[in-house]
């Protein structure tokens, strides 16, 4: 009996035992089992998010595919023709320019029975022969140029070259010679102190008295701000002349050691209303006797007063130079004997307003005056007193029409007077200039 009690109280105790092993080994399972389930669920969403991003992938080179298919890249010719633009190599050029004839019927005071434009400077006086009731006509101011531009690693490098036929003996003439990179520019262009900017719109295509139409061979900086505003210096030969027929580079003897120093500041009015330029130059004046600075300073607007009507005005004080600023008297006078420099000064100013009545047409009124001092010395020194002029002013009145985009058609009324110091007749030391102007323009 006590056998059979011990033996049944060991199965009892194996069979407790084995029970308690199971439920261990069960609840062990089932903690893997569920951290198997959370590694899995992390795998599918690893998984679906891949997923998510290969379709994103495979959608976006899809677009390109199509794209690159509607619009194919160019093969490589040596010239693509845009227009009147063409690319050869690796630059890209556009050719433009216009056709013009110009007519003048010299009613009074014309200087030259060839010239048609401006030379109020040298109109003939009262009591001596000048081109009077007369035509002239010429098409020497057509014009063809030439934008080119080359981009590069380092940035674009563009230019410009611009031809004409105002030469002497209506010869071919550079205008514009420049290339510009980055900041700089290095060539001909308009002068960084004599800009036409603020001229009133003329047929003449040389202008009137008070502006200036003056291109300089210089170096050029530009240093900008803001979007509104720039500031620009130059060095520019300051005794180079165009050959335009005006008193361009009329300083005598002028043995320059050193290019005239210029600089420009810019300013553009709020919502495009306009711009205002203040400048300022100075050169240096130097004979084999003596030498002299030049200085002068200059202020111009151009000011939206409607979107259809334009004002423009621009103001010079000029001392012993006659470079930059066109149709004043020599810079200065060298006296005989000791070869002594005496500097001219003068102030000129012009204004005028440009009214768009339509799409087609456009008119103009604008004034021009100049003035200089009356410095005996500098009259005395001078090789021809006679010549030198006290005051010129101008008026015109002009309208332009457009009957289609490229074709202009214009004509404009001036009426000029000139006084000089002394008097080479005994008539009269003061001149008249009046004529008529037409022109027809042919642009592309």
């Amino acid at each position: 009996m006590t056998t059979q009690k011990i033996s049944v109280r060991l199965k009892t105790l194996v069979l407790a035992m084995g029970v308690v092993a199971a439920g261990t080994v069960q609840a062990d399972t089932n903690t893997e089992v569920e951290q198997l389930r959370k590694e899995v669920q992390e795998l599918r969403g690893m998984l679906e998010q891949y997923a998510q991003q290969q379709k994103q992938m495979n959608t976006q080179q899809q677009n390109y595919q199509v794209q690159a298919t509607a619009q194919p890249a160019p093969a490589k010719p040596v010239a693509e023709k845009k227009g009147l633009g063409i690319t050869v190599g690796g630059a890209e050029v556009n050719f433009y320019g216009n056709v013009r004839a110009d007519a003048t019927y010299q009613i009074d005071g014309g200087p030259s029975r060839a010239h048609p434009y401006n030379q109020i400077n040298k109109a003939a006086l009262e009591g001596t022969t000048g081109n009077s009731d007369i035509f002239k006509s010429t098409l020497a101011a057509t014009r063809l140029g030439f934008d080119f531009k080359t981009p590069t690693q380092a940035g674009d490098v563009a230019g410009k070259v611009e031809v004409d036929f105002l030469g002497s003996n209506d010869t071919l003439r550079i205008r514009h010679a420049y290339l510009t990179y980055a900041n700089w520019l290095i060539g001909q262009t308009w002068s960084n102190f004599a800009v036409p900017d603020y001229m009133p719109e003329t047929i003449d295509a040389l202008g009137y008295v008070g502006g200036a139409v003056k291109r300089t061979p210089q170096v050029r900086y530009t240093s900008t701000f803001s979007p509104e505003t720039n500031l620009i210096f130059a060095l520019e030969d300051s005794k180079y002349s165009d050959n335009s027929g005006t008193t361009l580079g009329s300083d005598p003897d002028n043995q320059m050691r050193i290019p005239a120093l210029t600089a420009r500041l810019n300013h553009k009015f709020a919502n495009n209303a306009g711009i205002i330029s203040a400048r300022t130059m100075v050169a240096d004046k130097q004979t084999s006797d003596d030498e002299k600075v030049a200085w002068g300073v200059g202020l111009g607007t151009k000011y939206n007063v409607t979107p259809s009507t334009t004002l423009k005005a621009d103001y010079y004080h000029v001392k012993g130079d006659s470079s930059f600023v066109s149709w004043s008297n020599p810079g200065y006078s060298i006296e005989k004997p000791g070869g002594n420099i005496q500097q001219s000064e003068f102030d000129s100013i012009t204004v005028g307003i440009t009214q768009q009545f339509n799409p087609k047409w456009r008119g103009t009124l604008g004034y021009g005056y100049m003035t200089h001092d009356e410095d005996l010395d500098y009259i005395n020194a001078s090789a021809n007193p006679a010549a030198l002029n006290k005051d010129l002013w101008q008026a015109w009145a002009n309208v332009f029409y457009s009957p289609i985009k490229p074709v202009s058609l214009g004509l404009e009324y001036t009426y000029g007077e000139r006084e000089t110091f002394s008097t080479p007749t005994l008539t009269s030391k003061t001149g008249e200039e009046n004529r008529v102007n037409v022109v027809a323009l042919y642009n592309f």
